[in-house]
C-alpha cells in the first residue's frame, strides 16, 4: 500500500502539483483567442439555447435541457460549498477573483470540448446517445489511438465512478450527522438504496432525478444568497474592492499575498467547474440536439452557473459575514454554516443540510454514468455494467457509513489528472474540426436561421453517425 501510495502522490505532484493547472489555463486562453471570444460573443445566447423550449428531443430521447441538468448536477457539488470556504482561508478573499477568471476561461474550453463530444456521438439500439473523449479519440483522431481510449476510460472509472463517489457519500454522510445526529451507517443504507434505484433505472431515470433536482438545489441556494446579499447590500462595493485588492496583491489577506490567491482560487476553479478535464463531455453527448455547437454553449452555460453564480453565492454569503477570518481555524462547510447562521439564524444550519444532501447526491448520479460510460469502453457485457453499478452502490455506501475509509480512495486526483493531460491533448488536436463547426454555426445564423443545424454531408471528412444527424 505504501509504494502504491508513493506512486499516486508522484503521480498527483506531477499533474495537479505543478503541470496540469498552467496548462489547463493557457489551453483555455488559447481557445478564447482561437474561436474569436466564442464565450462573450455566444454569452446572451447561452441563456436562450439553455432554456427547455430550445432543447426538445425527439420522443424518448434526452433533451438538451436535461443534459445540461445532469451536468450542472455534476459539476456543482460540495466543492462549491465546503471547497469556496477552505480556498477563501487558504488564499484570501483574492481567491474568489481567480475563481470567476478561470470560470470564464473555461468557458471557451467546455464549448469545445462538448461540441466535440456531440460531433462524434453514437446512437445506442435503447434510441439514445453516447459520446465523449473515447469516442472523439477513436473517431476523431483515429482508431489507431484506441490504447488511449483504455486509458482514459480506465481513469474515469476510478476517479469519478469510485472515488469521488466515496467523498460524496462521505459529505452528505457528514452533514446530516452534525445536524441531526443521524448514524453514519444509517446514511449511507439509504443513501445506497436511493442511488441503486436510479442507478438501475438508466440513463432516462438519472435525467429525469436530475431534471427534477437540479434546478430546486440551484435556485433554493441561489435564493438564499440573493436574501444575504439584500440584507447586505450596503456592504457590496466595500466587498468587491476587497476581492480585487487581494487579488492583485494590494492588500494581503494571508501569507503569500496575490500568490496564494491565485493558487487557491484557481484550483478551486478547476476543480469545480471541470472545463477541460474530460467528465462533463460524456454527458453533453447524449443530448438530442440538431447542431453540436448548440449543446457546447449549452455546456460552456453550465460553466458560468457552477462557478460564477453557485460559487459567487457561497463567497458573498462568508465574505459579508463576520466568522470569515483569512487563514483562520474555522474552514470548510463549518465556515459556511457558521457565516450562514449569523446572517439568518440557527435554522440555516438545517437549511444548509439539505442543500449538501442535493449537492451531493446529483454529483452522484452524474459520477455514476460517467463511471458507466467508462465500463462500456472496456466491456459492453451486461455482467459488466451490473458490477459497475454494484462497486459505485459499495463506494456510496462505504464512503457515508464509514468516513475514514475514504483515505483508500487516494488514487482519486492522480487519476482525474491523468485524465484531464489525455482529453486536453486530444481537443487542442481536433481544435480545427471545432472551428469550422462554429464558422458553420455562424453562417447559419447570419443567413436567418435561429436553431442551426448540422448536415453532416457537409463534412465527409469526418467519421460521424450519419443516422444521429437525420
Amino acid at each position: 500500500m505504501e509504494i502504491l501510495s508513493g506512486i499516486f502522490g508522484t503521480l498527483d505532484a506531477i499533474t495537479w502539483g505543478w503541470a496540469l493547472i498552467p496548462i489547463l489555463v493557457v489551453v483555455g486562453l488559447y481557445f478564447t483567442l482561437m474561436t474569436g471570444l466564442v464565450q462573450f460573443r455566444f454569452f446572451g445566447r447561452m441563456f436562450r439555447q439553455a432554456s427547455p423550449a430550445h432543447n426538445e428531443a425527439r420522443s424518448g430521447g434526452i433533451s438538451g435541457w436535461q443534459a445540461l441538468m445532469v451536468s450542472v448536477g455534476g459539476r456543482v457539488g460540495g466543492g462549491n460549498l465546503a471547497g469556496v470556504a477552505a480556498a477563501m482561508v487558504l488564499g484570501g478573499p483574492g481567491a474568489v477573483f481567480w475563481m470567476w477568471a478561470i470560470a470564464i476561461v473555461g468557458m471557451a474550453t467546455s464549448l469545445v470540448e462538448c461540441t466535440l463530444a456531440q460531433t462524434f456521438k453514437r446512437s445506442t439500439p435503447d434510441g439514445l446517445f453516447r459520446g465523449g473523449p473515447a469516442h472523439y479519440i477513436r473517431h476523431g483522431l483515429g482508431h489507431h489511438y484506441q490504447w488511449l481510449v483504455m486509458v482514459y476510460a480506465v481513469c474515469l472509472f476510478a476517479s469519478f465512478g469510485l472515488g469521488f463517489n466515496a467523498f460524496q457519500g462521505n459529505t452528505v454522510s457528514a452533514a446530516i450527522h452534525d445536524s441531526f445526529g443521524a448514524p453514519h451507517l444509517a446514511t449511507g443504507l439509504v443513501l445506497g438504496a436511493i442511488t441503486a434505484w436510479i442507478v438501475f433505472g438508466g440513463l432516462r431515470r438519472i435525467a429525469k432525478v436530475a431534471d427534477l433536482i437540479v434546478p430546486v438545489m440551484c435556485v433554493a441556494y441561489l435564493g438564499c444568497a440573493l436574501v444575504v446579499i439584500g440584507m447586505n447590500l450596503d456592504r457590496i462595493p466595500e466587498a468587491m474592492a476587497t476581492i480585487v485588492n487581494n487579488a492583485f496583491g494590494w492588500q494581503e489577506a494571508v501569507s503569500g499575498g496575490m500568490g496564494a490567491a491565485i493558487a487557491a482560487g484557481l484550483k478551486r476553479g478547476l476543480f469545480s467547474n471541470e472545463a477541460g478535464l474530460g467528465s462533463a463531455p460524456n454527458v453533453a453527448a447524449t443530448a438530442d440536439v440538431k447542431h453540436p455547437v448548440s449543446q457546447g454553449i449549452t455546456q460552456a452555460f453550465s460553466v458560468f452557473i457552477d462557478t460564477i453564480l453557485i460559487c459567487s453565492c457561497t463567497a458573498f454569503i462568508i465574505i459579508l459575514g463576520d466568522v470569515y477570518k483569512p487563514a483562520g481555524d474555522v474552514t470548510g462547510i463549518a465556515l459556511l454554516q457558521q457565516s450562514l447562521a449569523a446572517h439568518l439564524g440557527a435554522w440555516a444550519q438545517y437549511f444548509l443540510t439539505i442543500i449538501v444532501f442535493l449537492f451531493a447526491f446529483s454529483s452522484i448520479i452524474y459520477n455514476y454514468y460517467l463511471g458507466e460510460t467508462a465500463v462500456l469502453e472496456l466491456s459492453d457485457s451486461p455482467i459488466a455494467i451490473t458490477v459497475a453499478r454494484v462497486l459505485v452502490i459499495g463506494c456510496v455506501v462505504l464512503g457515508a457509513s464509514a468516513p475514514q475509509v475514504t483515505s483508500v480512495f487516494f488514487f482519486s486526483d492522480p487519476m482525474m489528472g491523468v485524465l484531464a493531460i489525455v482529453n486536453l491533448m486530444v481537443i487542442v488536436s481536433l481544435l480545427p474540426v471545432v472551428l469550422r463547426l462554429l464558422r458553420d454555426y455562424r453562417e447559419q445564423l447570419r443567413s436567418g436561421k435561429t436553431q442551426p443545424e448540422f448536415d453532416a454531408a457537409r463534412f465527409p471528412d469526418l467519421d460521424v453517425d450519419r443516422s444521429v444527424w437525420k
